[in-house]
């Protein structure tokens, strides 16, 4: 492995994931539901950005300024193709973490993003970064980290050691990174199958391997073989950021600040007797057998009075992000999956269903003759927000700004989406952020804009595009099984997107 991948596997493309915790819009209503003030964005930094889809469709989709890093030249190279005009995209470079970090052109951040690299870098290189953020983040400003933690992978990490082991040590010299995955993963389980008593104390493990092999190498790749890979608990993050004038803020995952989600009612009590919020959140990480966390730290965080706290939150714009007739009133966390009460929901999406961006002082005047609460109203729309159902809204000058910028990458990525089914998002300049958009939807989108206007001949354009390429939809998991019942599908999935999905789209600004 040459010598600047440092470890890190480079062989393998990276997935080409979209990863909205790492729009700065998104902080505004979980700092809101914490208690804290947030900054105005306009600078922001994204390091180990994989394939770009996420800092690009940011770049695009807000008047924000970004820069961002990645090592692998290939990546790179990708994300500025995607980027189109350099004077206006977001700034990319393919330097390692010290190389950017050290950078004289660079200016202050008020919003810095690092996205599961943590988990996947050396101690070493976890310090360049710790130091960029003491040099480079603002008073006030936000960091977003995800990582692996503990307790989660306490019982998987062994698991990872016995493939990376194979992998290293006895795998066939020569074979390519799928092969030597599928190899460590086969071995692993004959390990397992033998009787080994660690299977028998950790019955779980077992069903993760086979979880494992239903998915694509590139992101077990990523995931498990890379040389260094650490879960970090709580605490030894807290280590790090407090050296570094950060304060925790909270989770970027909406739907973990709702208690009942996630918690019995002993559990919150018990979490409300400890006085340290860090260890707080130790604790909890245990009571759910956290893997994965998703945080913000703030820089001189300022907690608001109870009146700032709702003032900000009716200045608040949101704007519904499904069809109306497809929200399920349901709810899913860590322990429970609930039903919403239809008495406070149905009004709040009754108030967003012409799609357009409504604040809340709003909403709360539309639903105060059903007896909703603001303190509801705010409960809501982090569960509604955690569920992909409403989106927070940038202000007017911002979107109308975004508008050429979304349109230019929109277009990229549908161009892109007749060769590859990778990239599902497109760029909302409402939202900031990305929307997901499959890519049939995408391809009945190029059509229209060729200039097709009915269902049908977006049907046939996205039919023969297939035929070319020898592909088939699936229904029901199984492919079609003749172009002519391909087209009639594709046909009934082109109508349903002109009446229901394409209006939401054009309200949110990705299709026109």
């Amino acid at each position: 492995m040459q010598a600047w991948s440092d470890g890190y596997m480079t062989d393998v493309e990276y997935t080409y994931g979209y990863y909205a915790e790492l729009n700065p819009l998104r902080t505004r209503l979980a700092l809101l539901n914490a208690g804290y003030a947030y900054p105005e964005i306009g600078t922001a930094c994204e390091l180990g950005f994989g394939q770009g889809l996420s800092i690009n469709i940011h770049g695009a989709a807000s008047s924000t300024e970004w820069f961002g890093t990645d090592f692998n030249p290939t990546q790179a190279a990708f994300a500025k193709e995607l980027a189109g005009d350099p004077a206006r995209a977001a700034r990319i470079f393919d330097d390692a973490f010290d190389a950017f970090c050290n950078r004289s052109d660079l200016p202050d951040f008020d919003f810095i993003s690092l996205h599961g690299i943590w988990s996947w870098i050396s101690d070493a290189n976890r310090a360049v970064i710790a130091e960029f953020i003491r040099r480079k983040l603002k008073v006030g400003g936000v960091l977003y980290i995800s990582y692996n933690t503990q307790p989660g992978w306490a019982a998987l990490a062994p698991l990872r050691d016995l493939l990376t082991g194979f992998s290293d040590t006895l795998a066939v010299p020569g074979l390519d990174t799928g092969k030597r995955i599928a190899a460590s993963l086969e071995f692993a389980g004959k390990v397992l199958d033998s009787g080994a008593l660690y299977g028998r104390a950790n019955p779980a493990v077992t069903e993760h391997l086979k979880r494992l092999s239903s998915h694509p190498s590139n992101y077990l790749a990523h995931e498990y073989f890379n040389r260094d890979w650490m879960p970090m608990p709580f605490s030894q993050m807290a280590d790090w950021m407090e050296s570094l004038k950060l304060s925790f803020a909270g989770s970027a995952h909406y739907l973990d600040h709702v208690d009942a989600l996630n918690l019995s009612g002993d559990q919150v009590k018990l979490l409300n007797e400890i006085p340290d919020k860090g260890f707080r959140e130790t604790a909890k990480d245990f009571m759910v057998n956290q893997r994965f966390r998703r945080d913000y730290w703030i820089r001189g965080a300022r907690r608001l009075t109870p009146l700032e706290q709702t003032e900000r939150l009716r200045a608040q714009q949101v704007v519904l992000g499904t069809p109306l007739d497809k929200v399920v009133l349901k709810a899913k966390g860590m322990l429970l999956e609930a039903d919403l009460k239809e008495e406070v929901y149905r009004p709040i999406l009754d108030a967003l269903s012409d799609y357009q961006p409504h604040y809340v002082s709003d909403i709360e005047r539309a639903v105060v003759g059903h007896g909703v609460t603001i303190s509801q109203i705010l409960q809501a729309l982090i569960i509604l927000a955690g569920n992909g159902t409403i989106f927070p809204v940038q202000d007017e000058q911002a979107i109308r700004k975004a508008r050429p910028e979304t349109d230019a990458i929109n277009a990229r990525l549908c161009r892109q989406a007749r060769y590859s089914t990778d990239m599902n998002y497109l760029a909302s300049p409402v939202t900031g952020g990305g929307v997901l958009v499959p890519r049939l939807e995408q391809l009945f989108l190029l059509a229209r804009e060729g200039g097709s206007s009915e269902p049908q001949e977006w049907a046939r354009f996205a039919s023969a595009l297939l035929e070319s390429q020898n592909q088939r939809i699936l229904i029901e998991g199984k492919p079609v099984d003749s172009p002519a019942h391909q087209l009639e599908e594709l046909g009934k999935q082109a109508a349903k997107f002109a009446e229901a999905r394409l209006p939401l789209l054009q309200a949110l600004g990705v299709a026109r």
